[in-house]
């Protein structure tokens, strides 16, 4: 391995300060030495986020006023790296650890295959870590939803999708697929960029020795009477997933994609109605009539 690769880490923070510093003690002890995180700090607190570049010298903070949404965030940590010439650009979610050796397997696969357009780590449940958070993303083509592999795959290390919880690429590949599409805010981008890398001819692989550990969903929940994940949340999936399925139509069934979306409105609805959560339900509709108008996200 060439051991100058210079690569940039680009974790988004939103308020979980803890979090992300659980994750940047466990990149202290990386065996690669040639990297540098890029954290992007939404709605940055001066006093929390001082403490993070004074216990941390291998950190650039990008500090935000505002909430940019884990797409902007990225996306501004990503023109850091290609301005500051880094070769290599991975996103973490900043509720991950990693193993102290897990990311030189991931180099390695670039210079074995320059047929790769990105790759993934295995990725554990932090909580239970015998059990698979995501081995690889794959595409329902019929109905038109990305679905998550939860087992090991030794034959096939070909997926359809990688997740922004942990992906890593070469700047020269994003330079030619373009920055990730602010026009999702959260949920959906990383399979949108992932198609758009398949587009160039690239692949897209897991790298099952290479193991990281995920905690979950955090920045997504918002505890009240109405349950964990909020209703933004919600808005979000609905509203994206129609966007995904109508920017990439061509790689679905125009019938399938009807009936699933049908499916997983009347299902929603259902469940919010019986279970009362009715500002919920009008985020749920929300979603669906802005995706179907290509209305923008407004937080």
């Amino acid at each position: 391995m060439n051991l100058n690769k210079k690569i940039a880490i680009i974790i988004v923070n939103w308020k979980q300060y803890e979090l992300t510093i659980n994750c940047l003690l466990s990149l202290k002890k990386l065996e690669y030495k040639n990297w540098k995180v890029i954290l992007v700090d939404n709605e940055s607190n001066f006093k929390k986020i001082n403490k993070i570049k004074s216990d941390f010298n291998k950190v650039e903070v990008i500090e935000s006023k505002e909430n940019l949404g884990f797409v902007s965030a990225n996306n501004l940590g990503i023109k850091y790296a290609i301005k500051n010439k880094f070769e290599y650009v991975m996103l973490l979610n900043n509720d991950t650890e990693v193993n102290k050796e897990f990311l030189s397997p991931l180099l390695n696969s670039f210079q074995n295959d320059n047929s790769l357009g990105a790759v993934q780590p295995l990725i554990m449940n932090y909580y239970n870590r015998a059990k698979i958070w995501n081995a690889g993303g794959y595409l329902n083509n019929f109905f038109g939803f990305p679905y998550t592999n939860k087992k090991l795959n030794n034959k096939n290390q070909q997926i359809d999708w990688i997740t922004g919880c942990c992906i890593i690429l070469r700047t020269t590949v994003i330079k030619k697929v373009g920055l990730m599409d602010e026009d999702f805010f959260a949920y959906y981008e990383d399979v949108d960029w992932s198609l758009r890398i398949k587009q160039l001819g690239y692949k897209l692989g897991i790298i099952e020795s290479s193991v990281i550990f995920h905690h979950g969903t955090k920045s997504s929940k918002n505890s009240n009477f109405e349950g964990n994940l909020s209703s933004f949340v919600h808005y979000l999936n609905i509203r994206n997933h129609i966007y995904l399925v109508k920017k990439h139509s061509d790689k679905f069934n125009f019938i399938g994609v009807l009936f699933y979306q049908f499916l997983k409105i009347l299902f929603y609805s259902i469940y919010f109605i019986l279970r009362l959560r009715f500002s919920k339900l009008k985020m749920v509709y929300k979603g669906f009539n802005d995706g179907i108008n290509n209305k923008q996200i407004k937080k």
